[in-house]
């Protein structure tokens, strides 16, 4: 859950308001694709590794196999990429942070890395996993509601294929834009590296499980939740231009969304006097 946590409701939410149905072939489906093959190919090797040679981490593996010289390469070398990636992530989290509560978005970086370091450093693993585990029934509820949300504010149920009428031509097409066939192949091989061990923390939780069956188990079950999952997750997000039209800045498209469409429970609630939902 972490892994892409609210980058989804910010930078995916503007490609899909944008691009259309594009973002689930390219993202869910190459992810789909990448555990299925992961799940005969490589997953089961990771717990075995563990057993064999008592690695706790990836980069234990690489020292292991190659020596410290490349353990160190790829260490900080992954080290200096994931400042940016993990930077990102949290920028994601303060844009939301500054749509549904007006906080700034440096102050919105700062507190939600400093939560981050926290859990992550006393927490480790088990922290993170817990998290993720917790985060995913909170987007579960959430997800379905906002998807009923979006149905109710258009059509009901028919909705679900006469949306794309009512969206630029291109917004159904399985490619679109900068978004073409070679960038989509690319990118699975990119997601089927990364999502195999190429991503340590990933690595990590297949190397955490008991044996390579249990491990083939959960890539599995991995690959059916991002082949079913993100259609509800990103519906409303392509319904967005339709409720939405003409935004300028499509990555508020879907925070945006939730004020209109939840109630106000789900979001913050009103100080007396004002319109705007904020959280208190």
């Amino acid at each position: 859950m972490s892994g892409y946590s609210s980058a989804v409701f910010v930078g995916y939410a503007a490609i899909a308001y944008t691009e259309g149905f594009v973002l689930y072939v390219w993202w869910a489906l190459g992810i789909t694709f990448a555990m299925v093959v992961g799940a005969f190919v490589f997953v089961p090797r990771w717990p075995r590794l563990r057993q064999r040679l008592g690695i706790i981490s990836p980069l234990e593996y690489l020292r292991i196999r190659y020596g410290v010289p490349t353990q160190q390469l790829l260490a900080w070398s992954g080290t200096a990429l994931k400042v940016f990636d993990v930077g990102a992530k949290w920028t994601a989290t303060a844009l939301l942070l500054n749509v549904f509560a007006g906080v700034p978005l440096a102050t919105g970086i700062l507190l939600t890395g400093g939560v981050t370091l926290v859990y992550s450093t006393i927490g480790g693993l088990w922290a993170d996993a817990l998290t993720d585990m917790g985060q995913f029934i909170i987007q579960l509820v959430a997800g379905i509601v906002m998807f009923g949300a979006v149905l109710g504010a258009l059509d009901g149920i028919p909705t679900l294929w006469t949306l794309w009428d009512r969206l630029p031509a291109e917004h159904a097409e399985p490619f679109n834009g900068q978004y073409t066939v070679l960038f989509v192949m690319v990118y699975l091989l990119i997601n089927t590296l990364s999502y195999n061990g190429g991503t340590w923390n990933l690595a990590q939780r297949f190397i955490a499980s008991p044996t390579g069956s249990s491990a083939r188990r959960a890539a599995l079950f991995s690959a059916a939740l991002y082949l079913v999952w993100p259609l509800v997750m990103f519906f409303p997000m392509w319904a967005a231009p339709v409720l939405l039209p003409g935004l300028s800045d499509p990555e508020q498209s879907y925070a945006l969304l939730t004020q209109q469409l939840l109630p106000v429970g789900l979001v913050g609630w009103c100080s007396p006097g004002s319109s705007r939902t904020r959280w208190r």
